[in-house]
């Protein structure tokens, strides 16, 4: 009976996430679900990105937490417009939260949607929002043994941060291995060594990311 109804909740989630995907695509929104660990960096990238895309991209983004609004705060005062989501425990968000959080947004002003999902890196791999691309991050101060640890999440991203490659030489991280295993899990993974502390690789990220965007107007 409980494995009825976890596919349920799935099915139920697929629905909602192909009307918000087929919502996304008639307004030429481009959908990122940027998935990692707490800690490992996600405001930071998403501050360097908006940085780094400049006035050529039109972004919003979608803020998910178990409590607080500090996440969003910070990517307000970049000027672009944040709209928060407090789970109250849940641990990813999905399809039905997304959907929800659309109202404040135009999304015919929008060319990039970013939603930061819930810091895990089990369940926010499980749930399709309507999102183009699963972006995952991963710091170095994580370790490599993550990807044999947390398959799912390097099977369904698109694109791999290596994340805090300026610690490095303080932390025991073999990032050849971690490549290693996830192109072995996920063969069309693209993957970046990043540092949003002192600006390494951003400017490739954004190039990957600005030829997912396609502007409008």
């Amino acid at each position: 009976m409980k494995i009825t109804v976890v596919k349920n909740i799935l099915e139920a989630n697929e629905r909602i996430a192909e009307e918000n995907r087929k919502l996304f695509q008639n307004e030429g929104v481009t959908v990122i679900n940027l998935m990692s660990s707490p800690g490992s960096g996600k405001t930071s990238l998403l501050e360097r990105t908006i940085e780094a895309l400049g006035a050529r991209v039109r972004i919003g983004v979608i803020e998910g937490d178990i409590e607080s609004t500090k996440d969003a705060e910070r990517i307000s005062q970049t000027g672009v417009q944040a709209v928060q989501i407090n789970t109250g425990g849940a641990c990813h968000l999905d399809g039905n939260m997304i959907r929800d959080a659309l109202a404040p947004f135009d999304l015919s002003q929008l060319d990039l949607l970013v939603v930061e999902n819930v810091g895990n890196l089990v369940c926010p791999a499980e749930f399709n929002m309507g999102e183009d691309h699963k972006i995952m991050i991963l710091s170095v101060a994580e370790g490599d043994d993550k990807p044999e640890k947390y398959p799912l999440m390097f099977h369904e991203s698109s694109v791999l941060l290596i994340n805090k490659v300026d610690l490095l030489p303080y932390v025991d991280c073999d990032i050849d291995r971690i490549k290693e295993v996830s192109l072995r899990i996920n063969p069309d993974l693209e993957i970046f060594e990043i540092s949003c502390k002192t600006g390494e690789g951003i400017d490739q990220w954004a190039k990957w990311l600005l030829n997912e965007i396609q502007p409008q107007g």
